[in-house]
Order: C-alpha cells, then structure tokens, then sequence
C-alpha cells in the first residue's frame, strides 16, 4: 500500500515575494488573478486577495506534486485534488492545509479509501478496497487505524465483528455464499499475550479464529422454480371422504400403467437429488471454510 507519508513540501509563506505577473490593488498586494514564481521553485497561478492566496488555483511543488483546488488565506481549504510525487492522490475536502472531511485516496497499488478524514487521517465510516484480491473492509476508522464494527467483504465469503488496530478482535461471524454462517470468535494465543509487552512484537500478533458452531443464513432465501401440480396432488384432491367404499377410491386412481411408471421415478429422483445437494453443501462449505483461513491470513496485512 502506498503511504500516506508521501506528504506534500510546505508552500511558500506570505512574506516569500519570489516574482509575480498579474493584478493588484490600490495598496499594491497582490489581489486578483496572477502568477507567480516563488524563491524554492515552486509556482502558483490562480486568484489572490490582499497578498495570500485565496479562491481556486494550482499549486505546482519543484518536486513533482501539485494541489489543484480552493485556498482560503493562504491555506488549502475546501474541495481540492492533491497528486502526490508517487502518483498517488487524493480527492475531497481540505481544512487548513489537511485532508479534513469527506474524500477519496487512490494509491499506486490501486487500493483506494472512499469516506472520512480527520486531521489528515482515515477517521470515521469508510471503504478500503483492495485492488489485487477484490476484497473490500466496510466500517469505521480511528486515527487512521482499522477500528470498531466493520464488514470484511471477500469474492465468495464475508466477515462480520469488530476490529483494533487493523485486526478482527472477539465474537464475528463469517457469512458464506452457499447458504450458511460460521460463528466464532478471534482470540490471541498465551504466547501472544505474553509478547504484547513489547512494541515490536505486537505489531505481529495474528489473532487466532476459534469457530463454535455454523447455522443457517438468516436472510438466505433461495429462489424455487415453480412447478405443474403433480398428478397424484391432482388425483388426490379428486379423491373421496373417509368412510367411502375402497372400490370407489381404486377406480378414481385407475390411470394407465404408463403414468403410473412415470410418477414413481420421479419421486426417488428428487430425493437422490435431494441427498447429492447435501453432499455438495457440506462439500463446499469445508471447501469456503479452508478458503476463507488462507484469505484471512492474507489479509492480515491491510493498510496502515
């Protein structure tokens, strides 16, 4: 992931004349649209107002970045665009010369982050997306660290519970796509525990996922095809009240031998079936277990 500390150089400050072409006022400050050529290299164009940069303009850094937005006082201040000499940028709110509000960063890795920023940090709801594995985190964020109640969505599976410092902690559930949930939870081991003290250590602690058991998905309803009424539902409902002679009955369910051979297959069919998607559920469902184990310790790396 690319990292945020790919930050832009400090502009020049009010007092830095530098050379400049364009309008003024009557106390001769710069005021109106101009150009200028600051003292370290950089440049700008756009609007001024009494000597500082204020209103829309382009800031252009000798190495490499630029700022194309809105300035309030010499300062970046709301919407703007900042590319970052990596190629990095980001896209959203300013307040006093930091990413303050709502935005979105796109990385060279193309990872992006859509959602809140405080301070110049990830803060608040937002949405990493992961361009080499198409996962995406959905939740909330503190100082710029994965942290709270979030939603790890992969291709085939996803994950519901809490994060601290970019890591699941405590009772989750992994929800699959063929039609159930595994409950669980994440726990660190005694020999983590131990190393929490020390810094360097922490930083690898890989929580454990202890699962309890695996239910049905709540809101898995599958879509069925429907179907004719079968014959014998169609001969049944002809069929007569208790108590009514046996010989009426048999005569009302006198159909051809053919029919007859028809229907019964039918019916063991359906349970073979029946036992063959089983089969497969529980097939796949070791299958996405196994899978989501190996995408969960791939993922333990996410942005920092």
């Amino acid at each position: 992931m690319s990292e945020l500390g790919s930050e832009e150089l400090e502009e020049e400050g009010e007092n830095d004349i530098g050379e400049y072409e364009g309008d003024r006022n009557e106390a001769g400050e710069r005021h109106g649209h101009g150009k200028a050529r600051l003292p370290n290299g950089d440049t700008y164009e756009g609007t001024y107002e009494f000597g500082k940069r204020h209103g829309q303009g382009i800031y252009k850094f000798k190495n490499g970045a630029r700022y194309i937005g809105e300035y309030v006082k010499n300062k970046k201040h709301g919407q703007g665009t900042f590319i970052y000499p990596d190629g990095s940028r980001f896209e959203g709110e300013w307040v006093d010369n930091q990413r303050h509000g709502h935005g979105v960063y796109y990385y060279i890795n193309n990872d992006t982050y859509t959602g809140e920023w405080f301070a110049h940090q990830r803060h608040g709801q937002g949405t990493y997306f992961y361009a080499e594995t198409g996962s995406k985190y959905v939740g909330t964020w503190v100082n710029g660290q994965q942290e709270g109640a979030a939603e790890l969505i992969h291709l085939n599976h996803r994950y519901q519970g809490k994060f601290l410092n970019k890591n699941p902690v405590g009772p989750g559930k992994y929800v699959f796509d063929i039609g159930c949930e595994q409950h669980g939870e994440y726990r660190l081991t005694d020999m983590e525990r131990e190393e929490e003290e020390e810094e360097e250590m922490l930083a690898a602690v890989i929580p454990k996922w202890k699962a309890i058991k695996i239910t049905e998905l709540a809101l898995w309803t599958p879509t069925l095809r429907e179907e004719p009424p079968r014959m014998e539902e169609a001969v049944q409902e002809e069929a007569p009240g208790v108590g009514e002679p046996v010989e009426d009955v048999q005569t009302l369910m006198d159909v051809s031998e053919e029919d007859t051979d028809l229907m019964r297959p039918g019916d063991e069919d359906a349970d073979a079936i029946q036992e063959d998607r089983w089969d497969e559920f529980r097939y796949d469902m070791a299958l996405g277990n196994v899978s989501f184990e190996e995408e969960e310790t791939r993922q333990s790396d996410g942005p920092e």
